[in-house]
């Protein structure tokens, strides 16, 4: 039986389950895990399941599927176009190959980057195919009637500027990361005002290199503690609640059960996770860009691009010689609504370090972190 959770009406009428197992393993592959805990969650409940092309797992999840028994109608099935936005259609069926099934419920455009054929190299954001090319390459998918709706992943209100006055058939859904250290309050209230929903990615936050993680928050254990639940199954009520999908991943059964259960959260309680990201050093995002890999853009703005907005005025260079820290808080507020770099709602600690230093000054990730 499918578990008892909300489903959100998406803008082109369709309607998509609040809660989903995300497929990504930590690195590509993972069969055998893949489909045994896609097999465990089904059995608990889960219909909807988030995988994608370069997670190199999609035929595992599809066979899970059919080895259930359970119509194909009664799932719910995400996958994503990998960096290959030359091939688009070639790259779709092949996704639908691999999960062998009929159609695929939404298909994503997984980021605004795209790799410059048969190499790792990534285009810059004016290289063709841009992100409105592949955009309406993917537009050509619903006529054969193969997928249902279309969406896009990791997409900041620069690029979503960019991409929608060219659409024809606007995304439907915007998949970045979301957890209470990074709510992405405007983005969200943006894709809001253009009727896009938002899924959120690892939305409890872990990773074990970061010094503070959400399960480790005392404000976050304190409130777990009052409701008597677990914190997990209390970080995904709160996103299914704020009218966001959520799609996590644990292999455990226990956890499953958990993370598919939502519990009701009072305003209060919704504040106070609302607010945890303005704690000192929980303000971040737990993707960290790699220039060298990247092309030195970090998905659609140049780090030189960042240094110019960072580097604005002379108490803000004064600022940064001087490694005053109220200046710098100061300089962080006054530029967050000029930096919106595609899975951030205005900066993060991963980003800064690179853009210092076309200031002329090399700041470790850990002395930001002790700043915000």
């Amino acid at each position: 039986m499918a578990a008892d959770i909300p489903h959100f009406l998406l803008s082109d009428g369709t309607k998509i389950p609040s809660i989903g197992l995300g497929c990504w393993m930590g690195a590509p592959g993972g069969a055998e895990r893949v489909y045994e805990m896609c097999k465990k969650a089904i059995s608990i409940g889960y219909r909807h399941f988030d995988t994608a092309s370069g997670y190199a797992n999609e035929k595992e999840v599809g066979k899970a599927i059919r080895d259930s028994g359970i119509p194909r109608n009664e799932f719910y099935i995400t996958t994503k176009l990998g960096w290959q936005h030359h091939r688009v259609k070639e790259s779709f069926e092949e996704s639908l190959n691999n999960l062998d099934c009929e159609y695929i419920d939404l298909y994503l455009m997984h980021w605004p980057q795209a790799l410059e054929p048969g190499t790792n190299n990534v285009l810059p954001p004016e290289a063709k195919p841009t992100i409105v090319d592949t955009w309406k390459e993917m537009e050509k998918l619903l006529g054969t009637g193969k997928v249902k709706t279309l969406g896009v992943s990791n997409f900041s209100i620069k690029t979503l500027e960019q991409l929608l006055p060219q659409c024809s058939i606007r995304p439907a859904v915007n998949q970045v990361e979301i957890h209470p250290f990074l709510p992405q309050n405007a983005l969200k209230a943006f894709c809001e005002s253009q009727n896009i929903l938002l899924t959120a990615y690892s939305p409890l936050g872990q990773r074990v290199d970061l010094p503070i993680g959400l399960f480790k928050n005392t404000t976050i254990q304190k409130l777990a503690e009052k409701l008597k639940v677990d914190i997990g199954q209390m970080l995904i009520s709160w996103g299914v609640q704020r009218k966001t999908v959520v799609v996590a991943k644990t292999e455990n059964e226990a956890r499953l059960k958990q993370n598919i259960t939502v519990v009701k959260l009072s305003a209060e309680d919704m504040k106070i996770l609302d607010e945890v990201h303005r704690e000192s050093g929980c303000h971040r995002t737990l993707c960290h860009a790699d220039p060298s890999r990247t092309g030195g853009v970090l998905f659609g703005w140049t780090y030189e691009q960042l240094a110019k907005l960072l580097a604005k005025g002379h108490h803000v260079k004064a600022a940064i010689r001087e490694k005053k820290a109220a200046q710098f808080k100061q300089l962080y507020q006054s530029h967050q609504s000029q930096l919106d770099v595609v899975i951030i709602d205005d900066i993060s600690t991963a980003q800064f370090p690179e853009a210092l230093k076309l200031c002329g000054l090399v700041w470790t990730e850990l002395d930001l972190i002790d700043l915000l």
